[in-house]
């Protein structure tokens, strides 16, 4: 039986780390979630216009990479990625699933997420693919990082979230939630 990495060890660097990041640090992100029930699409499956929920407003970590120039016959272009770091945890609470194709609006531009990587393990170890059956308590996935791309966004199409939260995608048998 492991030494560290049981629940008490995992609840004190989620505490330690909710702190850091929503009192300490405060960089304050504005997280658009896409919508595809409400995105029209091709036969192709592409759109020309996406629509998104009304933005949450999200505490997390920011690493930039540099600009790089690059100009062709249609003039100059800017490229550029940032890494947005969240606590899983954060995440969870308001049932928020980052994926490709979200929108992330800070320092007054708009980032599209491009990959979103969740490998990093408490004490290096995932409870969900544990061998042994005293391993299975220990450890866990504390953070998720979102690599994105500046992005030209020239419409948002928004959509009211229901009480701060982002409905899910399942329809109950009987229901008459989300007609088409």
């Amino acid at each position: 039986m492991p030494l560290f990495g049981g629940a008490r060890d995992i609840s004190l660097f989620k505490q330690m780390n909710r702190e850091l990041i929503n009192d300490i640090i405060q960089t304050e992100i504005a997280y658009y979630k896409l919508a595809l029930e409400q995105t029209i699409s091709n036969i192709y499956g592409e759109s020309t216009e996406k629509s998104y929920y009304e933005p949450l407003r999200l505490s997390c970590l920011i690493d930039k990479s540099d600009q790089e120039w690059s100009s062709d016959d249609f003039g100059p272009d800017i490229k550029q990625i940032y890494q947005y770091k969240f606590l899983k945890a954060d995440l969870v609470d308001i049932n928020l699933v980052p994926e490709v194709g979200d929108l992330i609006l800070f320092d007054n531009d708009f980032w599209e997420v491009d990959t979103n990587i969740e490998n990093q393990y408490f004490v290096g170890k995932n409870p969900d693919y544990a061998i042994s059956t005293d391993t299975q308590t220990f450890g866990t996935s504390l953070s998720i990082v979102l690599s994105t791309h500046l992005s030209r966004v020239e419409k948002l199409n928004l959509i009211p979230l229901r009480d701060g939260k982002y409905p899910t995608t399942e329809v109950a048998l009987g229901s008459n939630a989300n007609p088409r």
